[in-house]
């Protein structure tokens, strides 16, 4: 196992208290409190997605981690507003033939949204007091922001700019993770801008590292040891790892995804704003060839999923995976499917052989 003497910038390492320089992704829907052990007891980061659990699910996710591994975690969360109209008629009419030949509808009761960070998330994060509180769009209001910082935790939030950085930087963050366009899931953008200006990471992640102070961490397109000693040659203080994490045993990923990742459409993922509204890399399906990866039907984020629920329970059921996401970084072909622990110890000491 890679220890924690060789690695050259150890601000993060002794940062956070960690063995070796990798953050397990959170990956909402994928991630849980088993991947989030295991990537600790490998000497990572280990994460837990927040944005949709509820207070009291989030704590017993905490307690398991606990529980089971020894080391710092971090608990991910979202600081998307909320628009003040989700009218997604159109959308419906988009999906209308799917309706028909699956015989639902829009459902009735719409299932669990992405809710941004909140009063309740705050009292939960003072409660159990994680190492690290990570943000995606953005930061939460400062009072918010002050209390996550007054109970112990150290701060991190993604940029997909240098100007997202600077934001950061000067509101307070005490590490940034710098998003390339290669990154799976959701783009952490939040400040307006043509999603066709977002860098690649090799690009992006120099060019933050010599704009700020605080450590950077580097996420996108990140799936082997060349490409973590490549990053941290580049700048970065850590790397922050998804993909490669959804094939360990460990992940919620169901078998339809984990296939697809070792499939000819994890060399083509496309940005799609079809399965939440918002812009988030993903391995190509039935919905996104038949209306394409981009419609302007689609309500904003979070809102999109509503109309596609039942419709996708349908599908599944009857061995249709082609209306959900199967969020995917294009380096998916580049890990090997092992446990988390496992792939942790194994990424971090060819990396270090890697490096001078």
């Amino acid at each position: 196992m890679a220890g924690s003497g060789g690695w050259r910038d150890r601000r993060l390492l002794d940062l956070f208290g960690l063995r070796v320089p990798i953050v397990q992704a959170p990956m909402a829907g994928s991630g849980g409190p088993d991947l989030a052990a295991e990537a600790i007891a490998g000497g990572a980061l280990g994460s837990l997605p927040c944005a949709l659990l509820t207070p009291e699910r989030a704590r017993a996710d905490v307690g398991v981690v606990r529980q089971r591994a020894s080391g710092p975690i971090n608990l991910n969360f979202f600081c998307h507003r909320l628009p003040a109209s989700n009218d997604d008629a159109a959308w419906r009419g988009v999906l209308a033939p799917y309706y028909a030949e699956y015989g639902v509808g829009a459902p009735a009761m719409p299932p669990p949204l992405r809710r941004p960070f909140s009063e309740e998330m705050c009292a939960l994060v003072e409660e159990v007091r994680p190492e690290v509180v990570s943000f995606h769009f953005g930061l939460p209001d400062p009072a918010l922001s002050d209390r996550v910082r007054a109970s112990g935790a150290r701060i991190i939030a993604s940029a997909t700019s240098l100007a997202e950085a600077r934001i950061l930087a000067e509101r307070g963050c005490d590490a940034i993770i710098a998003q390339g366009w290669e990154a799976g899931g959701h783009a952490g953008r939040f400040l307006p801008a043509d999603p066709a200006a977002q860098m690649g990471l090799f690009a992006l992640l120099p060019q933050i590292a010599d704009a700020v102070d605080v450590p950077v961490i580097a996420a996108g397109g990140i799936g082997d040891a060349r490409g973590i000693a490549a990053a941290l040659l580049l700048g970065a203080s850590a790397v922050q790892i998804g993909t490669a994490y959804l094939k360990c045993p460990e992940s919620l990923a169901g078998q339809a995804h984990r296939a697809a990742l070792e499939g000819e459409g994890a060399e083509r993922t496309v940005f799609t704003n079809l399965f939440s509204g918002g812009l988030a890399r993903g391995i190509p399906n039935r919905l996104i060839e038949e209306v394409g990866p981009i419609n302007a039907a689609a309500p904003p984020f979070p809102y999109a999923s509503n109309a596609l629920a039942d419709l996708r329970r349908a599908a599944e059921a009857k061995g249709d995976m082609g209306f959900g996401p199967m969020w995917s970084g294009q380096a998916a072909r580049l890990a090997p499917a092992l446990p988390a622990r496992e792939l942790t110890e194994k990424l971090a000491a060819e990396a270090l052989a890697l490096l001078p």
